[in-house]
C-alpha cells in the first residue's frame, strides 16, 4: 500500500463531497499517473469516476491504464458510456485493447461500437492478435519517416506529430508501400545537416519484432539489443507499430511472477493475491497438494518393503528424514538453477550433456561431503546412546554410499528435467520445488534402505 496515497485519498474524498472540483482537479493535475492512479484506486468507484471526468485528458489515460483490470470496469460501469467512451478514447491503443480483452464480451462490444471508427479499427486490430503474442504490446503511435525528405522536413514532421507519438526517440523510415526499411535514433537526425536526405543518414539495418511472436521474444530482444522500443512488423515487413519497454516490463514482471508460483507448488494466481477468492486460492493450492500427497504416499509402500532391515536396525529409520532431505535439497538446488538459466538462454536442451557431466560430478563431491557428514551422525548417534548398533563403523559406510548416490542422482534428475521439458515446448518452470522433492523422496528411500540392505547383508 502506497502511504501517500493513504493519506491523499481521504483529502480527495472530502473535495469530492464537498464539490470543490477546481482544487479536485489542481491537486491531481500536479501528480504522476502512477500516484493518480494509487490514490484513486482507494475510493469508492462512483467517487473515482468522478475524479476521472475532471482530470486532463492525456492523465486520465495514462492513470486509468495503471488500475487493475477489476478495477478499470467498475470504474468503467461507474462512469456510464459517454464518459467510458472519453475515458477508453484518451488511452493508449494497446492499453485500451488490454482492458477490453478483460471485460465480459458483450461490455466490450457495446463500448468498442462507440469509439470513433478510427480508435475502434485500431483497437480491433490489436485484439485480432492471439493472446501473448506481441501484436497485443503494440501500439501504432510512432513517427515515420520517408527516405527522400529532407533532415529539415524530417524535424518539421517530428514536431507536427511527435506528440500524439508513444516515442520521438526512435522514428521508423518507411517506403512508398508502408515497408519498414530502417530506424533512426533522434539523436543522428538532430545532429545531421539539414539540407541532407535523411537517406544519407541511413544505414538500412534495423531489429524488429513480428507481430505474431510470443512476448516473452519482446522481451528478449530489448535486452539482447540494448534498447527501449522496437518496431513490430507483419509477415511482408510492413511496419503495423512499436513496442516500448514500459508495456514489455509488465510481461516480464508477469512471467516471472508465475514462474515463481509454480516453482513454490501453486499453479498461477490469475489475480493478484489480496484480491483472490478463498475458493480460487484452495483449489489453485490444493490440486498441487493433493496431487503431492499422492506421490508422497508411494513411499509407505517403499518403507513397508523394507520392513524387516528397519526393524533390525532402529537407526536406520531414525535418519529416514536426515536422507530424503538431502536428496530433495540437492534436487530442488540444481532444478531452481537450471530453471533460471534456461529462462535467461544461458542452457539450452542442446547443452544436455555438458549439464549432465558437469551436474554428475557436482553431485559425486557434494554427495562425499554429505556421506562423510552422514557417517560423522551414525557415530555421534551410537556414542550418545541415542541407537546403539553392534557395527556403527558398517552403517556408518552405508549411510555415506547411499547419500553419495542420493545425492549425484538428485542432481542429475533436477537438472535433467527441466532441459526436457523445455525440449518438449513445456514451461520448465511447472518442475516445481515440492514436486523435485517428492519425487526424490520417493527414489532416495529406494536408494538408501537399498543399499542399507546390500551393505548389511540383511
Amino acid at each position: 500500500m502506497n502511504p501517500t496515497a493513504e493519506l491523499l485519498h481521504v483529502e480527495v474524498r472530502e473535495l469530492i463531497e464537498s464539490r470543490r472540483y477546481r482544487e479536485l482537479r489542481e491537486a491531481l493535475g500536479t501528480m504522476p499517473p502512477f500516484d493518480v492512479a494509487a490514490v484513486l484506486d482507494l475510493l469508492e468507484p462512483t467517487e473515482a469516476a468522478v475524479a476521472f471526468r475532471l482530470l486532463p485528458r492525456e492523465l486520465a489515460g495514462e492513470a486509468f491504464a495503471e488500475l487493475e483490470s477489476d478495477r478499470q470496469q467498475e470504474i468503467i460501469e461507474a462512469l456510464g458510456d459517454r464518459a467510458a467512451r472519453t475515458m477508453l478514447q484518451s488511452m493508449d491503443p494497446d492499453d485500451r485493447a488490454a482492458l477490453l480483452d478483460e471485460m465480459p464480451t458483450e461490455a466490450a462490444t457495446r463500448l468498442i461500437n462507440q469509439l470513433h471508427p478510427e480508435d475502434r479499427a485500431v483497437t480491433q486490430q490489436i485484439l485480432g492478435y492471439p493472446e501473448e503474442s506481441i501484436g497485443r504490446l503494440m501500439t501504432p503511435d510512432y513517427v515515420r519517416l520517408r527516405p527522400e525528405w529532407t533532415i529539415a522536413q524530417a524535424l518539421d514532421h517530428i514536431r507536427r506529430y511527435g506528440h500524439d507519438a508513444e516515442t520521438v526517440h526512435w522514428v521508423y523510415v518507411i517506403d512508398g508501400k508502408g515497408k519498414l526499411i530502417d530506424d533512426l535514433h533522434i539523436r543522428s537526425i538532430l545532429l545531421a545537416d539539414p539540407d541532407a536526405t535523411v537517406a544519407s543518414i541511413m544505414d538500412n539495418s534495423y531489429q524488429a519484432l513480428s507481430a505474431t511472436d510470443d512476448q516473452e521474444h519482446a522481451a528478449r530482444a530489448m535486452l539482447d539489443y540494448d534498447r527501449t522500443v522496437l518496431p513490430v512488423v507483419d509477415s511482408k515487413g510492413v511496419l503495423l507499430g512499436i513496442v516500448t519497454i514500459d508495456d514489455v516490463a509488465d510481461v516480464v514482471e508477469e512471467e516471472a511472477t508465475e514462474d515463481i508460483q509454480m516453482l513454490g507448488g501453486v499453479e498461477a494466481l490469475d489475480d493478484p493475491y489480496i484480491k483472490t477468492g478463498l475458493w480460487e486460492m484452495l483449489r489453485k493450492r490444493g490440486v498441487p497438494l493433493s496431487f503431492l500427497f499422492v506421490g508422497q504416499s508411494i513411499t509407505i509402500a517403499v518403507l513397508g518393503s523394507f520392513e524387516e532391515a528397519l526393524a533390525a536396525y532402529l537407526i536406520l529409520a531414525m535418519l529416514v528424514p536426515l536422507i530424503i532431505s538431502c536428496g530433495g535439497n540437492s534436487g530442488t538446488q540444481a532444478a531452481s538453477l537450471l530453471i533460471r538459466s534456461i529462462a535467461l538462454r544461458e542452457v539450452s536442451p542442446r547443452q544436455w550433456k555438458v549439464v549432465f557431466v558437469r551436474e554428475i560430478a557436482t553431485g559425486a563431491m557434494l554427495g562425499l561431503f554429505l556421506g562423510v557428514l552422514g557417517f560423522a551422525t551414525v557415530q555421534l548417534v551410537h556414542a550418545v546412546g541415542m541407537a546403539r548398533t553392534e557395527d556403527p563403523m558398517l552403517i556408518g559406510l552405508a549411510v555415506a554410499i547411499a547419500l553419495t548416490a542420493i545425492v549425484t542422482w538428485a542432481a542429475i534428475l533436477g537438472s535433467m528435467l527441466p532441459l526436457l521439458l523445455e525440449r518438449l515446448k513445456l514451461d520448465p518452470a511447472t518442475i516445481s520445488s515440492p514436486l523435485v522433492a517428492t519425487l526424490m523422496d520417493i527414489s532416495g528411500i529406494l536408494i538408501y534402505l537399498g543399499v542399507a540392505t546390500a551393505v548389511l547383508a540383511i
